[in-house]
């Protein structure tokens, strides 16, 4: 390695650590070969359910440099959302990653932040962002690049953080300094298997995209299934069950980025308000929020759901 290189990776990562993300890691922009036999086999085995999306651009998805003109590097980063204070216990909940502004505008400015000064110290460096809106296997690059392992529930875990963060990339034409991937703490712990209210977690490591209730109650456009009648734990958008239980958790700690705080409303709003939401109260409190995603008519669906 040349000291510019040495340099450039150090630069980077300090850049990271002011932007507030919580860690950077580096790898190698190449083919993911362990990734590719069982993408194509979680994909043969239909776990993807309607996400159809899933089953496109399986080549972009195993390789960055197929997304990035002569990529070299894959910077992977995360972002804690843990929040200081969560809901009312008496209501439908939300998944804790969808309590402030949405993570994909939040995520992109720091991503093009960060890349603008890569570009002013380094020069011209080509590269693209990625906030899980692309063909890019993201809790795999993490993985590789040593910020954490994959746990069971097919989340990214890290010791010191444990997984309550959003994940994101930069595919950089730049060669960097690569970091090695870290080794599996899981052992023989089965909480989330265990407690998984739709057994979605079929395997270790494997979990059935069709049958988990974040699938359920965002990614699924039509009826939710009436198999899943008085298993959703009163979760009415996404589901935090397999990161709740997880041991490595205890060490979250409350996240520190205004945009994420949520509204108050939010947190006060007991089951009879949400019965009684309206298209106004919807629209202020999810002003900009991931649960616009499912729209006024799906957050209603899902509501009417868990109390039928």
């Amino acid at each position: 390695m040349n000291s510019n290189t040495t340099k450039y990776t150090q630069f980077i990562k300090a850049k990271a650590k002011e932007l507030g993300f919580l860690s950077c890691g580096i790898s190698k922009a190449d083919f993911l070969e362990e990734e590719a036999p069982r993408l194509e086999k979680w994909l043969n085995e239909g776990r993807n359910g309607k996400m159809q999306y899933m089953e496109n651009h399986f080549d972009k998805r195993l390789d960055p440099r197929l997304l990035v003109d002569d990529a070299k590097s894959v910077i992977s980063l995360l972002l804690n959302y843990y929040p200081s204070e969560t809901q009312n216990p008496n209501a439908p909940k939300i998944s804790k990653y969808a309590y402030g502004t949405d993570y994909h505008f939040v995520i992109k400015d720091k991503l093009k932040i960060l890349l603008e000064a890569i570009q002013e110290e380094i020069g011209e460096v080509g590269g693209r962002a990625f906030v899980d809106s692309a063909p890019v296997l993201d809790k795999a690059w993490a993985a590789k690049s040593g910020l954490g392992w994959i746990g069971k529930n097919a989340n990214l875990l890290a010791k010191q953080t444990g997984s309550f963060f959003f994940i994101a990339e930069l595919i950089v034409d730049l060669p960097l300094e690569y970091d090695g991937p870290t080794t599996d703490h899981c052992g023989s712990c089965t909480a989330c298997i265990d407690a998984c209210p739709t057994q979605a977690i079929v395997e270790p490591y494997v979990v059935d995209g069709s049958k988990c209730i974040s699938y359920l109650t965002i990614e699924l456009k039509e009826n939710i299934p009436t198999e899943f009648k008085g298993k959703m734990d009163d979760w009415m958008f996404g589901c935090d069950v397999c990161q709740d239980v997880c041991p490595w958790n205890r060490f979250s700690k409350a996240h520190t980025e205004p945009l994420f705080h949520p509204n108050p409303e939010l947190l006060e709003m007991d089951y009879k308000d949400w019965q009684e939401l309206t298209q106004e109260t919807f629209s202020k409190v999810f002003k900009k929020s991931a649960v616009k995603r499912t729209k006024f008519a799906g957050l209603n669906r899902n509501i009417k759901f868990l109390k039928e």
